[in-house]
């Protein structure tokens, strides 16, 4: 399977945030599938454990994080060079009875074997941070 095409992976990062916010798991999952049906390493952030598995790194996020979360790629800030895409993303949320936005870079790396390794980079939120650290209470136990 060679990697995938810059047209490929446009539409993958163009659907990303749009399936994520409108709630669509089975078709933001096939969106991930369909240009990426190996294996998935992930650090998320860079710095913490790393997660393996389509299910760990993507399922179980989704599970955790869409209710709450919601995606906008920074205009300007989406690169695809040869098989890879980075972006700048928004994550909006509510936390503390307030509207927040974090900030987060993430990286894809699409291999010719359909494998995938995904890096992000954000500040983790403190566990004592209303509902967004009660998130990260079960997603990132260890820092506390």
């Amino acid at each position: 399977m060679p990697s995938p095409t810059f047209d490929q992976l446009k539409n993958w990062a163009e659907n990303y945030p749009r399936l994520w916010n409108e709630g669509k798991k089975q078709a933001w999952i096939d969106n991930y599938r369909n240009i990426a049906p190996g294996n998935f390493r992930m650090l998320d952030p860079v710095g913490t454990p790393e997660k393996v598995g389509f299910e760990h790194c993507c399922v179980d996020s989704w599970e955790l994080f869409q209710p709450h979360v919601r995606f906008r790629i920074v205009p300007g800030s989406l690169f695809i060079c040869g098989n890879e895409v980075a972006w700048l993303l928004e994550n909006h949320f509510t936390s503390g009875g307030r509207d927040h936005i974090g900030l987060s870079i993430e990286t894809y790396r699409f291999e010719e074997n359909g494998d995938v390794t995904i890096r992000t980079y954000y500040k983790v939120p403190r566990h004592s941070e209303a509902e967004i650290g009660e998130l990260f209470q079960t997603y990132l136990p260890d820092n506390g």
